[in-house]
Order: C-alpha cells, then structure tokens, then sequence
C-alpha cells in the first residue's frame, strides 16, 4: 500500500517497504503553492513555495515560523482547491496551504527536522543530503550543485523502521536487514513459483522419461520374436536424443494459464456424464458412425488468389454449417465461437491442363495459421508435378478460426467434450470439401493424409466416406482422452482421477470420433501409416493400434520423434509409393 503524503509541484509518497519522502512530479517550476514564511528553513531561489505539511496526528513535520503562526489548520478544504488537498486513505486532509494573503519573501530551504528535533536533512553538501546518521540519503544527478529543487532532488527516502533501529546500518547503495529480508522473501516466492511451473517440472522429468522409454524398447524388443505385431526400437544416441527433445516441446507448451482447475473439472465431468447418457440412448456408443451426418457442398463458397512466402494459391471459404445437437451439452459452449463457423483452405492446383486428382490434407495441432507453410508441409509443389491437386482445410478452433489462441489449445483442454465436437466438425468440413470436389470440380479422384491430429481427422474420413483413393495416416493419434491423460502434470492427472472428467465416460463419449470404433471403408491395399519409434507426442502405439485395427496395412516406420517424418528420407518415398499405387495415370493426366 501506498500512502500520499503531500502533492502539489511536487508529489510525496510513504510506502510500506521503501517509504519516500518526497519525488518531484516534473521538472517544471512554475506551480506557486502559496507563501512559506519560514525562518528556519531555506529554500534554493527560482523554486516553489512550501505549505505548511503535518502528520497523520496533526504534529507539525516541518516548524511554523514562530513570528507568523497560522491560526488553524482545517480539518478538510475544497477539492476545488487549486493547490490541492492531500488526504489520508480515510479521507482526512493531511494537510492545508496557509493564507495565500499573507505575504513572505521567499527563504533558502536549510534543514528539515522531525518532530522530536532530529535533522531529516540538510543543506546539500557536494551535492549529497545527510541523514542524521551522516549516510547519503539521496544523491544529486550529478555532483555539481543545480539550482531548482526538482531538478536537484531526484528522490529523498526515509529510513525504514530497521535501519533507524539498526545502528551500523549500511549507507545507500548498501544493503540493509530490511533490504536482504525483503530479497529473500522475493527469492522464496519466486523459487516457489519456479518450482509449481509445469514447463520447469515437464524439463525435469524429461531425461527419466527417456531413460525408461529406452528401458521399455528394450523389454519389448526381446519378445518380438514370438510376437510379430511388435516393432523392434533399436535404441540409439540419436533415438533417444529426439524423444528427449519431443519431451522437451511438450513440457514448454504446458502454459500454466491452460491448465484446469478444480472447478473446470468438476464441470467438465458432469458435461461427460449427460452426454455419455444421451449418447447411449441414442445408440452411438453401439454405433459410432451413426452420430456423423452426410453433409451437404457448400452454398456459399468464396474463392480468392493469394501469394505468400512465394508459393500462389487459392484461399476459399465457407460456411461449416455443423453444430452438435442441442441437446447435447456444450452446444451453447461451442456455437460461441463464431470464428470457427466459417472454414479456411488452401487449394493449391496443377498449373496447365485441367487436373481431376485431388489430396485433401488435415494439418496437425498448431498448424493452421501460415497457408504457405502448411502447403509446403504436404509438398504441394511436388504433388503438383506428380498431377495431383492439393487442398489444406484449417482444422476448427485453428488459425483464422480460432477465437483466442490461435494454435488449436481450445481444443485440446480437459474439456473433452470440446475436444470431441472439435474432431466432429472437422471431419465434417473435410467431407463437405470432398463432395465440393466431385460435384463442382469435376475430381474423380480424391484421397485425404493428415499428420497428428490431422491422422485423426483422415481416419475418421475413412471410416465415413465411400471410393477414396487412398488413406494415409502419418504419426495418427487414434485416443485423445489418452493422449490427454498421458500428457497431463501429475497433479492435474489426480485432479482429473479424483473429478472423473478423463474416467470411463471419457473414453465411451469419443468412441465417436475414434477410428478404432468404426470400419475404415478404404480398401486395404490403399491404407497407409507411418510413425516415428522414438515419437513421445501421439507416440508410436496411437500408430501401432491404428495398425492392427486397419488388419495390417503398410506400415512405415523411422528413427525419430514425432515432426522427424520431415527430414526421414524413407517416410518421403513411402508416401510417393502410396500415392503411385493409388492415383491412376489417366485420372492425373
């Protein structure tokens, strides 16, 4: 709390830690406080006048010249007083100019007293004040003496209660008891903050989580010849150096700020339990696929060219139209993001003759927000000279369609409901972009990759949508509530266990929106998956259930974490060979 103790030309302010005397408010000198007819105290020329200033008490702080006395100090004046009234926090005036009638030539400020008689400063000496301890109480900006009490006087502070009890107290620039006790306070709360930050706590346990993923590799390993649905790890220096710095990524997106607190669970949890309930009486839990609509092409779509980051594109939009049903919960939740009713994508075409081979690609969380750099992702360019034409749809709550966060946070929450109608909607929109294709482009032939969550949202489409050309699933997450699970801070996973928000109900409500519930519709020499062995994002058993689910399709794997599929020469022929097998000549030609 801070305290004002006169204002005026120049301003006063006691704090509770550092009390100052004292600060000038600007360095001009042209406010005229009213007359200070005092003998014992000097003032340098070409300054302001001084009032009269009393404590809390009314105890004079600086002596009244004995020969002219004010009669009285009010108790409050005006507000409207043009040299103003400084008050107490109780509103009690603090002090109050004199008689501006009364008619004193100016004086040279010479000392201030306290009321028990004790020197609170003295005349500048080398352009130092003394306390009455003979330490520096303030020091002047530099050592010549200016004239001008605002530009002499930078800040003159009070001693704190310790350093007046403490005789040996260091000068300024020292530091005092109070001083060190407040810095340590400071350093606790601070090494306290440090330490309940989960990105620090997620750094910390990120080399012991790489230790026993290289332990469980090599467990794994030595079954795999009596268990061929095992992938064999070979643990490396640089295998294990791409987990780590996988677990480093997903400790510093830990933002404190996204985590839940009690009462978001609390909620969350019971949004799950009446949507497991409607869930169920609607049948969906026994028949995922039948939550999905068939939706519509769009009505609205507007197109536009675009050139950024030296790529040229088209930037089309239109109206989802999804919502989940109003009975749900959530619904009101989710329908206020107006953002996110409008959808985003980038078409990148064959330039030359009229192309009908299409590749739908769904982005992985956080992407979405630089068209170009998305484009490149999917190696548009190189499609294009294989003849197939490129579409990258921004995934809901992403990018343009983000209402606060633009990197897909708001969909990744302990809020699984949300999550849930997120993946919904944008299976939805990928969908209304495939039937805009075949009816309004002329496409007869379209396939869908996603990467991540993006894996998530293709697989799903596959499960829905008849005669695709091919699926291709790259490090796929297939279980959000397990991958929200996996990636929570321990305390949070307690506060989800004890709240029930990630229990069973978790896992009944997305079998929705899971590729392991449904019955992918591609042909089995037209699914494809790739996955990293060291990816400790969705990690490489979301890839491996998705695996086995899909009865065994081709199946990539590479030494490295989860975006290493980037630079792994052996992820670029596989998706080049699926996309051969799958795309016919007279189709891309």
């Amino acid at each position: 709390m801070t305290e004002t103790l006169w204002v005026g030309g120049a301003t006063s302010t006691v704090d509770l830690d550092i009390p100052s005397l004292w600060e000038p408010r600007t360095d001009s000198l042209s406010t005229d406080l009213g007359p200070a007819p005092f003998p014992s105290l000097r003032i340098p020329r070409n300054t302001r006048k001084v009032a009269c200033v009393v404590d809390a008490e009314d105890t004079p702080l600086w002596e009244s010249p004995p020969e002219s006395p004010p009669e009285s100090l009010p108790e409050s004046l005006p507000e409207s007083l043009p040299d103003g009234n400084a008050t107490r926090l109780d509103g009690a005036s603090l002090w109050a100019p004199l008689a501006t009638s009364a008619a004193a030539p100016m004086v040279d400020l010479d000392r201030v007293v306290c009321p028990d008689g004790a020197p609170l400063w003295e005349p500048p000496v080398n352009g130092h004040a003394k306390d009455f301890e003979l330490a520096p109480l303030w020091q002047a900006p530099t050592e010549e003496l200016v004239l001008g009490l605002a530009t002499q006087l930078k800040r003159v502070m009070l001693p704190t209660a310790d350093e007046v009890e403490a005789p040996g107290a260091a000068p300024s620039g020292g530091l005092s008891l109070a001083s060190v006790g407040r810095l340590a306070v400071r350093t606790y709360l601070g090494a306290r903050r440090a330490a309940g930050d989960p990105r620090l706590t997620g750094v910390l346990r990120a080399a012991p989580s790489v230790a026993y993923f290289i332990v469980r590799s090599r467990t794994r390993n030595a079954g795999a010849a009596l268990d061929d649905t095992v992938v064999p790890v070979r643990a490396t220096p640089g295998l294990a150096l791409q987990a780590y710095l996988d677990e480093v990524l997903i400790a510093v997106l830990r933002h404190p700020e996204l985590l839940p607190k009690a009462s978001d669970c609390t909620s969350a949890a019971a949004d799950i339990e009446r949507l497991r309930a409607l869930f169920a009486r609607e049948g969906w839990l026994d028949r995922p696929a039948g939550y999905h609509r068939d939706p519509p092409p769009p009505h609205d779509l507007e197109t536009w060219s675009e050139h950024r980051g030296g790529l040229g594109f088209e930037h089309v939009a239109f109206s989802s139209g999804w919502e989940p049903n109003p009975l749900e919960p959530g619904w009101a939740r989710w329908m206020g993001h107006e953002a996110n009713q409008i959808v985003h994508a980038s078409v990148s075409r064959v330039p030359g003759r009229h192309h009908r081979s299409w590749l739908v690609c769904a982005h992985g969380l956080g992407m979405g927000n630089n068209p170009a750099m998305d484009l490149r992702a999917f190696r548009a360019s190189q499609l294009a000279r294989r003849g197939i034409n490129v579409v990258v749809p921004v995934l809901p709550l992403h990018g343009p369609r983000a209402s606060g966060r633009g990197r897909g946070e708001d969909l990744m929450t302990i809020d699984m409901v949300d999550s849930m109608h997120g993946v919904a909607q944008a299976a939805w929109d990928v969908r209304r972009i495939i039937r805009w294709l075949r009816e309004e482009q002329g496409a007869e032939q379209v396939g869908v990759i996603g990467y991540s969550l993006g894996g998530l949202v293709a697989s799903i489409v596959a499960s829905l949508e008849d005669d695709l050309a091919c699926v291709i699933a790259g490090i796929p997450v297939v279980d959000l509530p397990h991958l929200v699970r996996r990636h929570s801070p321990p305390d949070i996973t307690r506060l989800a266990d004890t709240s029930g928000v990630l229990g069973p109900g978790a896992d009944e409500v997305h079998r929705v929106v899971s590729p392991l519930a449904m019955d992918c519709k591609v042909p089995f020499e037209r699914r494809f998956i790739f996955a990293g062995l060291a990816d400790r994002m969705s990690t490489f058993g979301h890839a491996r259930r998705l695996w086995l689910h899909w009865d065994r399709p081709a199946f990539e794997t590479y030494a490295g974490g989860h975006v290493g599929f980037f630079l792994s020469p052996g992820v670029k022929r596989f998706v080049d060979e699926a996309l051969r097998r799958s795309y016919t000549s007279a189709a891309a030609a």
